[in-house]
């Protein structure tokens, strides 16, 4: 992506690429883009995206791509220039790719799908798209449902993806080889596991709307069972995933100790589609740390799993794991934790714990309610659990809740108050006081659960019980999170919709809708504009389905029976539980078929299985300082400051270097810049100084940065100095910069450099984020020269381009293909003596 694009938004390092374990310039036989429909902090965050690029490049025939849903400003400089929406690895444009598989992760997405399709230059519609297009592929979540979308997809993938992604790329392949129809490839996709092709189903619909028939158009295609990988263990998972250079979302090592969840929770889509539980066994999960965490410099891991808590020999694992690494600085974090799964051994364990908050799901007010849904949790375990954990050291307990379930009524809401307050009073009980934030989401049935045939409440049944709760728990002193609304309206559309909704996305995304899920783009206007346009009405789709209706995804089989969910939706409505079967009575779901597809667990360990000898954490009495010089070229020049600080950050993790840490809560490590260099300006003079321990030497930090740092940041001088040398910031006095100009901006050059030489002042007045910064450029400024198209000078204060702008008498928006550089760096010459004198 070009220079002048790059530095006009707001964060070019979404779009730059470059960040380690990405593969480029690879010459496969297919081109695979993974296509993620939200911001890149986002996209990056995303464990299957991840999982699904690093099984893409272990195969050399194929080339791995990623692109992310392009931020509003950058969209608006691609369409003024006219180009298309590209990779990040190479450049690709999209519509060079030979897969484009988008993951459908979040309903809210799908007009951005449209517009990354648009912006790339391909038809929306599949029945536009032949073989000169690439195949436009949707998985993930969202797909257990894809009819919203059927008519601007070629094919999903329903269930798990390590397995089948290889399978369709090789089926691409082949069918690229032999240069035949896109009918032959949609037949040939439709007979690999879990496939859908949309294009082989017919929809009909009734008077009223319903779905009156779904009819196959090949023999033999009925319905599309979801994918199983069976054996977690031996599927492969990525130990050096893409490492971002700005901070994500989830800015982590995260590794999937288990995949699935039979706890039966009604309303949870998760807990159906993806049983049944499969377990990474305890080993595998410490060689897959290991590996991540010294490939990728992270300082954190996350065990993730829809129910963590319920894992095996989760207790000796974290005991493991942090006598392991607690001495390295390094935390583990473990994601929401289920009511009662908190033992007295993981309560120490998770004393060493980076602790920033715990968080537990009750998900209703009462009892009942609790019952109603399968949520098999007493008031009084999930008090005993909170005081546990403020005994433990936390500070903070998130509480998760919905309003809008099935049978609920406003003694169930003003239940959320009191089990809120009585949670943060167990901190005064623990001996140790604690904060509660409350977390309040509307409940939006979705399919392939028991209550897909639900209602959904109305947006004004919402609003009213979410002024409630707001009111009552802050006569509480309890902070209260929420969804708004309109997103939760919105959401239930598209989450039980059907083929029609194609309409309303064109629609939508021809007024402009982007990026629905942010509540600042979120445009209600043109949504209820788009939805009167189509001749469609939301409330429709929030209905109460009967159980003899037809669904629109009814064609879809995720393994649990239609039969289950029935039987499940009548125990609800008894407030009768639904025992787990991992704890040993099968509850006839359908999912398993007991030889491939069933549980596999493994079998508790004592809780010192995997101890080991802690490592001594404490640091020398004073440490080692080294001073280094890098160059920041080529792309590194659009990472900014703090970027730059995470980079080096992640660096010294990789190249395991003995840096010493900070003291306090958040350890950090101890090394700082000499002074923060603009975005867009190239570099051969950037200064820090780390301190390490004793005994580590300048050439062993110089070779071991090096070796772990991205192409275009290369450590090029490496000295020690002493312990109490000057900082950085105080003995640097001016820059030497260098300025290439485009030629229609050089123009009598020598003599704009006289005139401005002769000016006895040239004031600049800088405003940011409502800071007002005032001197004067002339007075700073203290050689000037000019060579051909090229500006040199030395200044004190003042950024390079302000310079030129000024000299040329241009805006600096002129000045966006001008190639800027930093030469040297001049420091105050007492102190270059002293330090010296030092070092000899």
């Amino acid at each position: 992506m070009s220079n002048n694009i790059l530095l006009s938004v707001e964060k070019p390092a979404r779009y730059m690429g470059g960040e380690m374990g990405t593969v480029t310039g690879r010459e496969g036989e297919l081109t695979f883009v993974l296509a993620f429909p939200d911001v890149y902090e986002i996209g990056m965050s995303h464990l299957g995206l991840q999982v699904l690029y690093g099984v893409l490049k272990e195969v050399p025939w194929i080339s791995p791509e990623r692109v992310y849903a392009p931020w509003p400003d950058l969209e608006e400089m691609l369409r003024s220039e006219g180009k298309p929406l590209v990779t990040l690895e190479d450049g690709t444009p999209l519509t060079k790719a030979d897969i484009l598989g988008f993951t459908l992760q979040y309903e809210l997405s799908y007009t951005n799908i449209l517009n990354m399709l648009d912006l790339s230059g391909i038809p929306l519609l599949a029945a536009e798209r032949d073989e000169r297009y690439p195949l436009v592929l949707g998985g993930g979540p969202c797909a257990y449902n894809p009819e919203p979308l059927a008519d601007f997809f070629d094919a999903f993938l329903i269930g798990d993806g390590e397995e089948a992604v290889i399978e369709i790329a090789a089926c691409v392949r082949d069918w690229k080889k032999e240069a035949l129809s896109k009918a032959v490839l949609l037949e040939r996709l439709s007979k690999i596991a879990g496939v859908y092709v949309p294009s082989f189903f017919q929809v009909s619909y009734k008077d009223g709307g319903e779905i009156d028939r779904i009819t196959p158009l090949r023999e033999g295609y009925s319905s599309v069972r979801r994918r199983f990988v069976a054996d977690l263990e031996k599927a492969l998972y990525p130990t050096k995933p893409v490492v971002p250079f700005l901070k994500t979302v989830h800015d982590r090592v995260s590794v999937e100790i288990s995949r699935g969840c039979t706890r039966g929770c009604r309303f949870c889509q998760a807990g159906y589609i993806y049983r049944p539980v499969r377990e990474r066994s305890p080993e595998r999960v410490f060689e897959i740390v290991e590996e991540a965490l010294a490939n990728t410099g992270y300082d954190e891991v996350s065990l993730l799993s829809l129910s963590t808590g319920d894992y095996g020999c989760l207790t000796p694992l974290l005991k493991g794991l942090m006598d392991r690494y607690a001495a390295k600085k390094k935390a583990v974090s473990l994601p929401s934790m289920r009511v009662g799964s908190l033992s007295p051994e993981m309560a120490e364990e998770v004393r060493r714990v980076r602790k920033t908050g715990f968080t537990l799901a009750p998900e209703a007010g009462s009892e009942r309610l609790r019952s109603v849904i399968n949520k098999g949790i007493s008031e009084a375990d999930l008090l005993d659990n909170a005081r546990a954990v403020y005994s433990a050291g936390w500070r903070l307990i998130k509480l998760y809740y919905m309003i809008g379930l099935p049978t609920e009524t406003m003694e169930d809401v003003q239940g959320i108050v009191d089990i809120s307050r009585e949670v943060k009073r167990q901190g005064k009980l623990a001996g140790s006081g604690g904060d509660v934030n409350v977390s309040v989401s509307s409940f939006v049935p979705k399919p392939h659960t028991p209550f897909q045939w639900e209602p959904q409440i109305s947006e004004e049944e919402i609003i009213e019980k979410q002024r409630y709760l707001r009111g009552e728990l802050k006569k509480k002193k309890l902070i209260m999170k929420w969804q708004e609304s309109s997103l939760s309206v919105m959401e239930g559309v598209f989450a039980r919709g059907d083929r029609r909704l194609s309409r309303l996305l064109i629609e939508a995304h021809r007024l402009g809708c982007r990026f629905d899920g942010w509540w600042e783009h979120f445009d209600r206007n043109k949504w209820e504009q788009a939805f009167q346009n189509a001749g469609l009405d939301p409330r429709f789709y929030h209905r109460r389905r009967e159980l003899d209706e037809t669904l629109p995804w009814d064609h879809l089989d995720c393994g649990v029976s239609r039969e289950f969910l029935i039987a499940e939706r009548k125990a609800s409505l008894q407030g009768a539980a639904t025992p787990d079967c991992r704890l040993g009575t099968c509850v006839g779901c359908g999912v398993c078929d007991f030889e491939e597809v069933k549980l596999r667990l493994h079998e508790p360990v004592p809780f010192g299985a995997y101890a080991s000898e802690a490592e001594a954490g404490e640091q020398s009495e004073q440490g080692q300082r080294i001073r280094v010089r890098f160059e920041k070229l080529g792309r590194m020049r659009f990472l900014s400051h703090l970027e730059m600080l995470t980079l080096f950050v992640r660096a010294v993790g990789r190249a395991a270097v003995p840096i010493r840490y900070s003291q306090g809560f958040h350890p950090h490590p101890k090394f700082s810049f000499a002074t923060a260099l603009s975005v867009g300006v190239e570099s051969y003079a950037e200064y820090m100084d780390f301190e390490v321990e004793p005994g580590y030497s300048a050439e062993q930090l110089q070779e071991a940065l090096n070796k772990s740092l991205p192409e275009g940041v290369r450590v090029v001088e490496s000295v020690e100095i002493p312990f109490k040398a000057p900082s950085l910031s105080v003995i640097m006095e001016r820059v030497r910069y260098r300025v290439t100009l485009p030629e229609e901006l050089a123009a009598d050059l020598p003599a704009k450099v006289a005139a401005f030489l002769a000016l006895e002042s040239s004031p600049l007045r800088r405003e940011k984020r409502g800071k007002v910064i005032e001197f004067d450029l002339r007075h700073e400024l203290s050689e000037l020269s000019s060579e051909g198209r090229t500006l040199e000078m030395v200044v004190g204060r003042g950024k390079p381009a302000e310079y030129a702008a000024a000299i040329l008498g241009v805006p600096l928006e002129a000045l966006k293909d001008a190639r800027l550089e930093k030469i040297e760096v001049l420091f105050a010459q007492e102190s270059a003596e002293e330090s010296a004198a030092s070092n000899s």
